[in-house]
């Protein structure tokens, strides 16, 4: 059985320097999708906010604590981007739409059955 090579960067990044790999079934340990399982609208403690810091003075709108699977939550940034109709992003366990749609946001999610913790 021929060995798997296996190249690494020598500078220890983020998945343990590994560049590539010839094995087609290879994972990388700790690199797998947020397997937790998402929780019931009723049951997310979301908070709706306004951030302006390092935009370039551009306001976008925060939705924090969303209790899921990493597809679910883009599944629902999806979705209230849709309905705001603005762009924005998932990152980091936070859902990022543009623009200050924190009134249209309690609305959506009220609709659809979310609770609310806080709008700052």
């Amino acid at each position: 059985m021929p060995k798997k090579k296996i190249r690494t960067a020598s500078g220890g990044r983020s998945a343990g320097g590994l560049v590539y790999s010839t094995d087609p079934d290879f994972k990388l340990p700790g690199l797998t999708e947020d397997d937790a399982e998402t929780l019931e609208p009723s049951l997310q403690k979301l908070k709706i906010r306004l951030d302006t810091k390092h935009r370039a003075g551009k306001a976008v709108t925060l939705v924090e604590g969303f209790t899921g699977s990493t597809t679910d939550r883009e599944d629902l940034g999806k979705k209230l981007k849709t309905f705001c109709g603005t762009g924005g992003s998932v990152k980091d366990g936070e859902i990022i739409v543009q623009g200050d749609n924190r009134d249209k946001l309690m609305q959506w999610m009220q609709k659809n059955g979310y609770r609310l913790t806080k709008k700052i």
